[in-house]
């Protein structure tokens, strides 16, 4: 076993452009033992810990898939039901208790920080899968390298980011790692569901002035990417708020028409409707694609967190 690339995947702020670029290249290299055309037991032994508490489909499924292709075994929860959080148990005690019995843990938590704590708690790697309103670095490397296979380069690109900026941890990470590739970006949202602060403060650090727009038709002109997001119910403390900007935008064959002809649209998933089924049918629909290239990059984690290579 080699020395780990790095030791907890928590935040897209913890990496450089260069460590970035090489979970990339890893990723490229997993390929075919992700759609089991080549075989590899480096992860034999290993166990993978999975803890979380929030729902999820695609990031809980490619991190097992991606430990079983590497020949290691998944353990885990997949909600707080049926665990002795029910009964009381902290957060603290929990991460104690199942790094003992797992080699890495990936965590996701309706709490932002979570993560962060339990990389603090744990002597084991912590990949962060999404921490409340957040960040989710995973979710943000595949992004990214699905648009530079998609594109075949980042720096330039004219990305436009729709829906919910605000509680959406998928775009605050993706669009500081989009910064830092030079990319160009155009923020389309509900006033109400506006970029945080920070994040903004973050993209400008790096030379990066995103541009504003309300109106959809204006700002996918001459995008090269649309990464459309869902406008997330469960973040609103106030159904009538969330009802006031439910179905804000629709993406479908119609509106494309007035975009550039190779224009991609991305989704982290799930979708609501947002986005017409009859785009998926069309040479633009790109998320999933992107959802299957989960499983690569997250196979490259692992390997550069536990130091194995297959």
């Amino acid at each position: 076993m080699g020395k780990p690339a790095f030791s907890d995947f928590v935040s897209i702020r913890d990496f450089t452009k260069e460590q970035i670029n090489e979970i990339m290249r890893n990723a490229a290299k997993m390929v075919p033992y992700a759609r089991g055309e080549k075989k590899t037991n480096v992860m034999s032994g290993k166990i993978l810990g999975t803890l979380f508490y929030e729902p999820s489909t695609r990031t809980k499924l490619s991190f097992e898939a991606a430990m079983l292709r590497l020949g290691g075994a998944t353990m885990g929860f997949s909600s707080t039901a049926g665990t002795s959080i029910e009964k009381g148990e902290n957060f603290s005690d929990t991460i104690r208790v199942t790094e003992s019995y797992a080699d890495i843990l990936v965590i996701r938590h309706p709490l932002e920080g979570a993560a962060r704590l339990a990389a603090d708690l744990s002597e084991k790697p912590v990949i962060n899968a999404g921490d409340g309103a957040g960040q989710h670095p995973t979710q943000t490397v595949l992004d990214l390298y699905t648009m530079l296979e998609a594109k075949g380069k980042l720096e330039g690109l004219n990305i436009v980011l729709l829906g919910d900026l605000k509680f959406g941890r998928t775009v605050h990470s993706l669009a500081e790692a989009l910064a830092m590739f030079g990319a160009n970006l155009t923020l389309v949202a509900p006033s109400s569901l506006e970029m945080p602060r920070d994040v903004i403060n973050q993209i400008e650090s790096m030379g990066v002035k995103p541009n504003y727009a309300h109106s959809l038709e204006e700002a996918i002109s001459d995008a090269d990417i649309l990464y459309v997001t869902r406008i997330q119910k469960e973040r609103f403390a106030d159904p009538t708020e969330y009802a006031k900007v439910s179905g804000s935008y629709r993406i479908d064959t119609k509106l494309l028409k007035q975009a550039k002809s190779d224009i991609s649209v991305m989704h982290p998933l799930p979708r609501v409707n947002e986005i017409d089924p009859e785009v998926d049918r069309t040479p633009h629909s790109l998320y999933f694609r992107q959802a299957a290239n989960g499983i690569p990059v997250r196979m490259a984690v692992l390997c550069m967190l536990l130091g194995v290579e297959p």
